[in-house]
């Protein structure tokens, strides 16, 4: 291992870099609401910023439907077609009917399943591309926040494979900034929820004609909803009413042969799965005499809303993702109040936590170690360099261990350094770094067909699939190598505005120049946030 890229291993790893507590002018503090409410500068972004004044770029950003969308943008993102097709459609062209279509012949089926891979390839693009280049920057953080605190893993079936795209666009992305009920009543009936945590089976045990036992109760929805989406691991709650919130849900589903034939919508309730018998939850009664079994979710989904549990337990969350991993629990209370004066702002509490002092006393520390999604993002943009092919991307973020859309586990992604810190992850990201730095990432052709694939999932990177990234499926392979020329490190160090120890300072001076932009890259400071 090169000299220099040991001593940023042990520095990454002994201290972080982080910002001199007397720098806090007013280009640390652009540099910060960019690396904060964005995903790092792009070239320009940090004068614009400058002109402008924090205080100024925040209020902008919490307003994302004021910010116009980039006609380039919205010209590669509307060219990516299933990104665009409703549940109904993916359902029935990409989805089960289609591999029952396929029957017994193996080339149809796998055909059936590349065109699946394809349409959650195009749903990974689209998130890239926003996130790379939209200046609607915290719209795409609070997008990224919210799909991992109501996370769907896209491997489930073939079904996961098509929806997550539709999840995200249809479930979580308009309500990234709206209230938080909208939020959890769109990601508890969208399908691709439905399915993955199986409630779309759950009903009423009832017998039929022959006397046999059919359905059954699933809690698995039940308990998530309460442990992770609202009140939190300690929010209160008991087994019983784990169960009792079962029972309400039964019914909440989609009825795939309805779906595939186009007379349904992706969530129907239906009323034969549903138990009307009484219940007992969070020590209310839900009557089942009244006939409702559809509304009675729906005030379930109510009172865990308005819940002051779920307050902080969101407080907590919003906390630790902006502040620290470890976030000041006077903040987390403020947050948790003014949840609960708003009805679930989230654009309101964001505003709380954005103008609170803890916000901007975390501006002089280290800062929060960037997860591999975050990493790899704000690098590309740093780079400013045009991505057609997301593939090196894309594969990445497998080898680190955050495939996009992968996590397994309903609690999502940890964006905190104790998960993602530690000597092989640095290994990863300095190659990473340095393929980037020197224009070595194949970034320049999208490959035509998926035949014309072939190569390594990642050029220069070790082959090592960490447990997370092996879970989630294979590695997209890659195209052809058409790279990028490599980023000018003056430029880049503009870009960044510099925020560079002294240590780190006296590396870059004394590396050849053709290694300065890796290093950049791979420094302790662009590690942080």
């Amino acid at each position: 291992m090169p000299r220099t890229m040991r001593y940023f291993i042990a520095l990454i790893l002994l201290c972080g870099g982080g910002w001199s507590a007397a720098d806090s002018g007013p280009e640390q503090q652009a540099r910060y609401v960019l690396d904060r409410l964005a995903y790092g500068p792009r070239p320009g972004d940090l004068d614009r910023v400058l002109a402008m004044g924090a205080e100024q770029y925040i209020d902008e950003q919490l307003a994302p439907e004021r910010i116009a969308e980039s006609p380039e943008l919205r010209q590669r993102l509307d060219a990516l077609a299933t990104t665009r097709l409703s549940e109904a459609a993916l359902f029935r062209d990409y989805g089960p009917p289609a591999r029952r279509a396929a029957g017994a012949d193996e080339e149809a089926r796998k055909r059936v399943e590349q065109a699946a891979h394809g349409v959650a390839e195009e749903a990974q693009k689209a998130r890239l591309l926003r996130a790379i280049y939209s200046p609607a920057q915290l719209q795409e953080v609070m997008t990224d926040f919210w799909y991992n605190h109501f996370n769907v893993f896209r491997e489930k079936g073939i079904e996961g494979q098509i929806w997550v795209g539709a999840y995200e666009r249809d479930a979580i992305r308009p309500y990234a900034l709206g209230h938080f009920r909208d939020l959890l009543g769109a990601t508890a009936k969208h399908p691709a929820m439905l399915y993955y945590l199986d409630n779309w089976q759950s009903s009423v045990p009832r017998q039929d004609r022959n006397g046999d036992i059919k359905g059954g109760l699933n809690e698995n929805y039940a308990r998530e909803v309460m442990e992770l989406h609202t009140l939190g691991v300690d929010g209160g709650y008991t087994q019983k009413d784990v169960t009792e919130l079962a029972r309400i849900l039964t019914g909440w589903t989609y009825l795939p042969r309805d779906l595939e034939a186009g007379t349904a919508q992706p969530f129907v309730f239906d009323p034969r799965r549903h138990d009307f018998g009484d219940k007992r939850f969070l020590g209310q009664r839900f009557s089942g005499a009244q006939g409702d079994g559809e509304e009675e979710g729906e005030r379930a989904l109510d009172l865990l809303a308005r819940s002051p549990a779920t307050a902080t337990h969101i407080g907590y969350q919003l906390a630790q993702y902006f502040v620290a991993d470890e976030p000041p629990p006077e903040l987390v209370q403020r947050l948790a109040r003014r949840f609960r004066e708003t009805n679930g702002d989230i654009r309101e509490v964001l505003r709380t936590l954005f103008h609170s002092r803890e916000f901007w006393d975390a501006a002089t520390g280290d800062g929060k170690f960037k997860t591999p999604y975050r990493y790899v993002v704000s690098a590309v943009r740093a780079s400013g360099v045009d991505v057609i092919n997301f593939k090196p991307l894309l594969g990445a973020l497998h080898q680190f261990g955050m495939p996009l859309y992968g996590c397994q586990t309903p609690d999502g992604y940890k964006n905190t350094q104790s998960a993602w810190l530690n000597p092989d992850a640095m290994v990863y990201r300095l190659n990473f770094a340095n393929a980037l730095g020197n224009g070595n990432l194949p970034l320049y052709q999208e490959p035509p067909t998926p035949a014309a694939m072939g190569g390594d999932m990642l050029v220069s990177m070790p082959a090592i699939i960490p447990a997370t990234a092996a879970a989630a499926g294979p590695a997209p392979p890659l195209a052809p190598p058409v790279k990028p020329p490599p980023p000018d490190p003056m430029v880049l160090q503009a870009t960044l505005g510099s925020p560079f120890s002294l240590r780190t300072t006296e590396a870059l001076a004394q590396a050849p120049p053709r290694l300065r932009a890796g290093m950049i890259l791979g420094s302790p400071e662009f590690m942080r946030y």
